[in-house]
């Protein structure tokens, strides 16, 4: 499969809806804000968690599943929901997707 080239933020559709979306190599998993997955109605809940650890201890998020289009593809994957308001993108995209045949360019705007 050819792979997609994306830069360090790309704009991501969501259910008709536009969303820039920070590209994270470091991140294992990809995440969304708590208020825009309630705004967006995503859901339900995936009865699975995923517990991250941190220097603050360790922490366990809820996942929903995310019907998605990058680029020119759709996708469907899980995303941990948490708290992003201080944060200036609203969703994080990680390896659970970046390892998809995605090649990251940080010169592509």
């Amino acid at each position: 499969m050819k792979r997609t080239v994306i830069g360090l933020t790309e704009k991501i559709r969501i259910k008709n809806k536009v969303i820039a979306a920070k590209i994270d190599t470091g991140a294992t998993m990809s995440s969304i804000d708590i208020k825009l997955a309630a705004k967006l109605e995503l859901g339900p809940l995936l009865p699975a968690t995923k517990r991250y650890k941190n220097v603050h201890g360790v922490k366990s998020r809820a996942l929903v599943k995310v019907p998605f289009k990058i680029k020119d593809r759709k996708m469907n994957f899980k995303f941990n929901i948490m708290d992003r308001k201080g944060m200036k993108n609203k969703i994080l995209i990680g390896q659970n997707i970046l390892k998809k045949n995605f090649l990251i360019d940080p010169s592509k705007r």
